[in-house]
């Protein structure tokens, strides 16, 4: 498979869950994470090539961050087999400079 990630993926023990910024709807967990994508798991995973302005929800606050705001691009989409969850790869679109800063600070936790 060609692996055209310029990043390192971090996975995550954390419990960070991606949601829809305008809608408010759960599109899934976050699995791993890098400064140009993210993978999850889901129970209905969205479908590729849609477009998601995202909330990045840490269930348990890191040093005062709760979120990280972005877009990101779907670029894959498994579905489950009945009863399982699917799985969806995203790219990250637009970051607004302080929401790239809270992002690094992520990363850094994850790598630590």
């Amino acid at each position: 498979m060609d692996d055209r990630r310029q990043h390192s993926r971090h996975t995550t023990e954390l419990n960070i869950e991606a949601m829809d910024l305008h809608s408010g709807h759960r599109l899934g967990r976050v699995v791993d994470l890098s400064e140009d994508g993210f993978m999850l798991i889901s129970d209905t995973p969205p479908q590729a090539d849609s477009v998601w302005e995202c909330r990045l929800v840490l269930d348990q606050p890191l040093n005062d961050l709760h979120e990280v705001r972005l877009g990101a691009d779907c670029l894959w989409s498994r579905p489950g087999e009945p009863g399982h969850n699917g799985w969806c790869g995203f790219q990250i679109i637009d970051l607004a400079e302080d929401q790239a800063a809270s992002l690094r600070l992520l990363l850094q936790h994850l790598q630590a």
